[in-house]
């Protein structure tokens, strides 16, 4: 049985598209703050970040049938200001966001799938991800997902500011 993700499409982000990352982050902070999820702000990645991103790590869009962006995240292979100093054994995943508007249901998971394909491609066993302590809602999609929680980080640096995270995982294949 094929979903509406079965027609979704992924390809690496360029500096052409850091306008439509900046507004998909912004939506998704929007929809975050509204629905009580202490994550994201709008306004708080502009394109400096993403083009930061996409020069030092992996930005991957996941597109519609048509061509519209649907959602994005960051794929990273080191992240010391979360997970400290590591072996390379993971990729950590940042920045899952989807267009609530346009995405179809089940967009959020194709684009962890995604990411645990282009980790477990690279040789690495584990996908992890960290998000604020404050916002429990979100452990409980990524537990769904497969993730466990590995530990909790008191005192990441972001923003200007430190704020404790929970650290998750996946072993993957």
């Amino acid at each position: 049985m094929t979903t509406p993700t079965d027609a979704l499409s992924f390809r690496l982000a360029s500096e052409d598209d850091l306008a439509t990352l900046v507004a998909l982050y912004d939506g998704a902070a929007r929809w975050m703050r509204g629905s009580g999820i202490d994550q994201w702000q709008p306004g708080e990645k502009d394109a400096a970040h993403f083009r930061e991103r996409i020069k030092e790590g992996e930005v991957w869009l996941a597109l519609t049938a048509d061509g519209r962006v649907a959602g994005a995240y960051e794929l990273w292979w080191v992240d010391e200001p979360a997970w400290g100093v590591r072996p390379p054994e993971a990729g950590y995943v940042h920045r899952l966001m989807t267009d609530r508007a346009l995405a179809p249901a089940g967009t959020g998971r194709a684009l962890l799938a995604h990411a645990e394909q282009r980790i477990a491609a690279a040789g690495r066993p584990l996908s992890r991800l960290d998000f604020k302590a404050s916002s429990p809602g979100l452990r409980g999609y990524y537990e769904r997902a497969g993730y466990a929680v590995a530990g909790e980080q008191p005192f990441k640096e972001g923003g200007g500011s430190n704020y404790a995270v929970v650290l998750m995982e996946k072993r993957l294949g």
